[in-house]
């Protein structure tokens, strides 16, 4: 009878299915709440177990090859058939639903990537994650636990302080490269690309680093940090990102601290959840793997 193959892993499969459907490792990489190089790492791994070539790669586009689109083909229909089964088979629907709040960008770097390590060690304990970012200070009152964004915690909340929100000054290694600093101003052409819900960034960061921006420099608005860092990797301008939420695009390379000096926010991450569920059940379950997880730093 044949076994299944342990080198081919079923993240690495979906993966696949989502990058022929999207035409893009950036895309699919988006619907897994993964980086682009994570997708790009598990197909070259499927591709390597598989011994054939999945897709052509250019700089400009992504193809599947004939043989990517066979074996896509011959797998969609299973994965389809699986999802019905599991879900047919499934006893978490029975049971309550843990529903959680974490601003997006926190979600897609930080919460996602380990949040299968906690789904592991309690499979009895199904999940809903609601990313929609609002504005700092403001949450789903209807969590049961949330992740987001204060200055001072919620009053008649039970929250914990993971960490500080700091932002450092980030761009691409092109960009990183043609920065010139003279007498403490920056010289060179110095694009900053600005989160809607912080305006004034730059001039606070340029205030505590005591390097003057550009006069009259051209900014590029934009409403949501994964936006932002994309814009940064593309070499659109300098963007100032959470030290803490960036480091999967510090260690691939796409993005390069440009200074070394931090903002420092007033706002911190916070662990909240209403006071009567905080110490009991499913909600405490998480506090606790949270807590033990990202809590780092001030």
């Amino acid at each position: 009878m044949p076994t299944w193959n342990r080198n081919v892993s079923m993240r690495a499969l979906r993966a696949f299915c989502l990058a022929v459907e999207r035409e893009s490792f950036r895309l699919a990489a988006e619907d897994l709440y993964l980086t682009a190089s994570a997708v790009s790492h598990q197909i070259r791994q499927l591709e390597d177990t598989i011994g054939s070539q999945l897709f052509s790669r250019s700089a400009r586009s992504l193809n599947v090859t004939d043989a990517g689109r066979a074996f896509y083909d011959d797998l969609k229909p299973i994965l389809d058939d699986l999802d019905v089964i599991i879900e047919r088979n499934s006893k978490k629907a029975e049971g309550p639903v843990l529903k959680l709040s974490v601003q997006s960008f926190f979600a897609s770097e930080l919460l996602v990537p380990r949040l299968s390590d906690f789904v592991d060690e309690n499979p009895d304990i199904s999940i809903t994650v609601d990313t929609a970012d609002g504005e700092s200070g403001t949450h789903d009152r209807t969590a049961d636990v949330a992740i987001r964004l204060f200055t001072k915690p919620p009053d008649g909340l039970d929250s914990d302080r993971l960490f500080a929100l700091r932002l450092i000054p980030v761009g691409s290694p092109g960009f990183y490269d043609r920065v010139k600093v003279v007498a403490g101003r920056i010289k060179s052409d110095f694009p900053l690309i600005v989160h809607d819900s912080r305006p004034k960034a730059w001039q606070k960061w340029q205030r505590s680093s005591g390097i003057r921006l550009p006069r009259n420099p051209k900014i590029i608005r934009l409403n949501s940090m994964t936006s932002v860092a994309r814009a940064a990797e593309q070499g659109l301008g300098a963007a100032l990102m959470p030290a803490q939420l960036c480091c999967t695009w510090m260690e691939s390379g796409a993005l390069t601290q440009l200074f070394d000096h931090e903002l420092e926010s007033s706002e911190a991450y916070y662990l909240i959840s209403p006071e009567s569920a905080a110490d009991t059940g499913h909600s405490k379950t998480f506090r606790d793997w949270v807590l033990q997880e990202f809590t780092f730093g001030s």
